[in-house]
């Protein structure tokens, strides 16, 4: 299910995402939006609703030392701290004694990062990613746009456009925030 869009455009991260529900063949769009602020961060999930609700209402960002670079802080501090949220919001799984948690987009500090099942923070050379069923499908249409089309919304809402047309999990309306 889903599509999630992320975007940095002059320092700052765009994200977008769809309102898909979807388990098994049944598709419902939901009110919940998959895209949302938590502090300082923006972030935008695929996986599961839980997993969003833990994020979006119990998970606390912890505070980010100065002596610690953006992508340290994210790898060790942060990824604690969602690793604590997850397993005590019972969210968290264990597959042949590896945790595994879900897979989302996050927006810090005029960065974006991806991060997979096993919290390995992931960022893209490229100024745009995206996450979810519709994930490919989005990437080929910011590729196709990058440098052809200046307004970064204009770019996420083409993204989204294409991944519906082309994914049964994706399902407008869209949302972007920055």
């Amino acid at each position: 299910m889903t599509c999630i869009v992320g975007l940095i455009d002059k320092k700052t991260v765009y994200m977008g995402a769809d309102s898909a529900g979807v388990g098994n063949l049944n598709l419902r769009v939901r009110k919940d939006l998959k895209v949302f602020k938590n502090g300082k961060f923006l972030m935008g999930c695929t996986t599961s609703f839980r997993m969003i609700q833990l994020l979006k209402y119990q998970f606390i960002p912890p505070k980010h030392p100065a002596s610690l670079s953006t992508d340290k802080y994210m790898v060790t501090k942060f990824i604690t701290a969602v690793r604590k949220c997850f397993k005590n919001g019972g969210f968290a799984r264990s597959e042949n004694d590896e945790e595994k948690g879900g897979t989302w987009l996050v927006g810090y500090k005029g960065k974006l990062f991806q991060i997979e099942s096993d919290y390995q923070v992931a960022e893209n050379i490229l100024p745009f990613d995206s996450c979810g069923c519709g994930g490919n499908y989005a990437m080929g249409s910011l590729y196709s746009t990058n440098g052809r089309i200046k307004d970064p919304k204009k770019r996420i809402m083409l993204a989204l456009e294409a991944a519906q047309e082309f994914s049964a999990g994706v399902r407008g309306p869209f949302y972007i925030l920055t």
